[in-house]
């Protein structure tokens, strides 16, 4: 297992751009160690990249993910991390199931809409 990896080992690696990696150290979710202008990113940080791709990927914000990290690096640590991530994977299932509801309701309305219109062409004596 390597010390270091440099940003562009880590930007290859998880097929993100620099920018992202720096915009995640701003958001205080990472901290590579600084060698003057360089940085040099930990093994710990790398599985926090990943964390953070898979979080994303999940639908969690920046907020909820820096929540969640922070929580493993504070009291009560990796316990209170993993009931909070239940909670916000719970609270994420409820909000794609109403999103879900939601898609339905309005995909019933077009097809309303549209066989409304279908019959009042037809009572125009169009043919569709």
């Amino acid at each position: 297992m390597r010390e270091y990896y440099s940003i562009t080992e880590l930007t290859r690696e998880f097929g993100i751009s620099t920018r992202t990696l720096r915009f995640y150290e701003d958001e205080g979710l990472i901290h590579p160690v600084r060698r003057g202008r360089t940085r040099l990113f930990r093994q710990s940080d790398r599985h926090l990249v990943r964390q953070i791709l898979r979080g994303k990927r999940l639908g969690f914000s920046i907020a909820e993910i820096g929540e969640i990290v922070q929580m493993y690096r504070e009291p009560p640590g990796e316990v209170g991390q993993l009931k909070l991530m239940i909670k916000r994977i719970e609270e994420k299932r409820e909000d794609l199931r109403q999103k879900r509801r939601d898609l339905e309701e309005t995909l019933a309305e077009l097809d309303h809409a549209e066989e409304s219109c279908v019959e009042r062409l037809a009572e125009l004596g169009v043919n569709t």
